[in-house]
């Protein structure tokens, strides 16, 4: 009976070392396939989740801006037409007739 526990005991140290020697091939399995993924990606040339928006926001800004600009230009487009119309909507000053020019007395 002290052989069969003998034995229960060295089967369960063996299932045990097999276990974590198991755990640690999938821990550096996990850790090589990560490093090959990274690589093709990096011979891809793709770029990252934190380059791409930064970018973004950039693209964003810069479209704000010039809406903001075609607004802008318009509001000066239609300032400049008031003004242009309302130029040549004044009146104009009748022609003055001339005097005759005051004879001399010699």
């Amino acid at each position: 009976m002290a052989n069969e526990n003998r034995l229960f005991d060295d089967l369960a140290k063996v299932a045990s070392g097999a276990l974590g020697t198991i755990t640690g091939m999938r821990t550096e399995l996990e850790t090589r396939i990560r490093e090959q993924v990274e690589r093709m990606l990096d011979r891809m040339n793709l770029v990252r989740r934190e380059e791409f928006d930064a970018v973004q926001a950039m693209a964003a800004k810069a479209r704000q801006a010039q809406e903001e600009l075609e607004t802008r230009l318009a509001q000066l487009e239609a300032r400049v037409v008031t003004l242009e119309t309302a130029k040549t909507a004044l009146p104009r000053a009748p022609a003055r007739p001339r005097s005759p020019a005051p004879e001399s007395p010699l």
